[in-house]
């Protein structure tokens, strides 16, 4: 890793009093910032942090009202990009994520090679082995999910915590709008999207101990199936109809009106001979099955070329560009103050080894 770029950790922080010390205790010398965010966690991470830590680079970041992950990272976010970080890693507090890791998610970032990455979990086949099946086919089914609403093909575990961004491409992203609660991974793939970011999916393993997750599947199953047809329908009307026209963008509306059309027609048939005891024609079937075939020709079409369409080209070129432009006026494009509440920075000396 180049030592002139600087690398900021955000660690969301809500009932982890358990875990967060041994976290902090396993981020390298890599890092040169740490920021725990306290998401007014009810068992007061943020002082537990504050009393017992002594890495002098942990910030406390304490929000005065919970916002959940997502805007707890966010609040992150905004400080470590107005502090001067080129990379922002998310890590969890609960210990499930190895610190040592890091280099592998800030690489192809530092590189040129991504603007995102996110850790994926299934590259392991004797690791998906032991993993129960419901779990697996949970998982397929999520991603499946996700691909569609984010346009990202090619990545798989979409809810994978475990990430790294550059920071001119998280000063472009609109925090306020981005989910704060268990959809927000997800949810930033979208927004990744509209920007035109490259990702880059990270193999990893995850490490399971005594956490207790408070994520209730129960709870979510419908919230996320309606957002995430809310992301695809805006996904396709922003890159299809909004910002550029493609013959994908006759594709798909020929392909759907055409399959309708036949799947109706063909019903209304169907019905019409059975109730009448009269065999259906030749030229009726036709009429049927030909608008069938060809809509749902053109709607195959139109995912090969959005298949096709991921984003290849890393936005942080560009982004470090209109940096560049807003600090030569004198603009600041984000600022932490607005949500994140009171911070304190830790002023004792390091006790371990590794020092940035």
């Amino acid at each position: 890793m180049r030592p002139e770029i600087r690398v900021a950790v955000v660690i969301p922080s809500y009932k982890v009093r358990r875990h967060i010390l041994d976290v902090l205790a396993e981020i390298g010398p890599e890092v040169a910032q740490i920021y725990v965010v306290d998401d007014c966690c009810p068992d007061g991470s943020g002082d537990f942090v504050q009393e017992h830590c002594r890495d002098p680079r942990v910030e406390v970041i304490r929000l005065p009202v919970n916002q959940g992950v997502g805007g707890a990272v966010m609040a992150g976010y905004r400080v470590a990009v107005e502090k001067g970080a080129d990379v922002i890693v998310k890590v969890d507090g609960d210990g499930q994520m190895d610190p040592a890791l890091i280099p592998c998610f800030v690489e192809p970032i530092v590189s040129g090679e991504a603007d995102y990455t996110k850790g994926n979990r299934f590259y392991d086949l004797e690791e998906i082995r032991a993993m129960p099946g419901v779990r697996i086919f949970g998982n397929a089914v999520l991603s499946l999910m996700a691909k569609m609403s984010t346009g990202y093909w090619d990545l798989f575990d979409p809810t994978n915590g475990y990430t790294a961004i550059h920071a001119s491409v998280a000063r472009e992203l609109p925090t306020e709008r981005i989910s704060k609660r268990y959809f927000f991974e997800t949810d930033m793939l979208f927004r990744l999207n509209t920007l035109r970011a490259v990702v880059v999916d990270v193999p990893m393993h995850a490490r399971y101990g005594d956490e207790v997750s408070n994520l209730k599947i129960s709870r979510i199953v419908t919230e996320f199936l309606f957002k995430h047809a809310r992301n695809l329908f805006k996904r396709i009307f922003y890159n299809y109809y909004l910002r550029d026209i493609s013959i994908a963008s006759l594709e798909l509306p020929m392909g759907l009106l055409m399959f309708a059309f036949g799947l109706v027609f063909g019903i209304y048939s169907w019905v019409q001979s059975a109730s009448y005891g009269v065999p259906t024609t030749a030229g009726t079937v036709m009429l049927s099955a030909l608008p069938l075939l060809m809509g749902l020709q053109f709607v195959l079409a139109f995912l090969a070329y959005d298949i096709s369409a991921v984003p290849r080209k890393p936005r942080q070129r560009i982004g470090a560009h209109l940096v560049a432009l807003h600090r030569g006026r004198g603009e600041r494009t984000l600022n932490p103050a607005s949500q994140t509440g009171a911070s304190t920075r830790q002023n004792a000396v390091a006790d371990r080894g590794g020092q940035s």
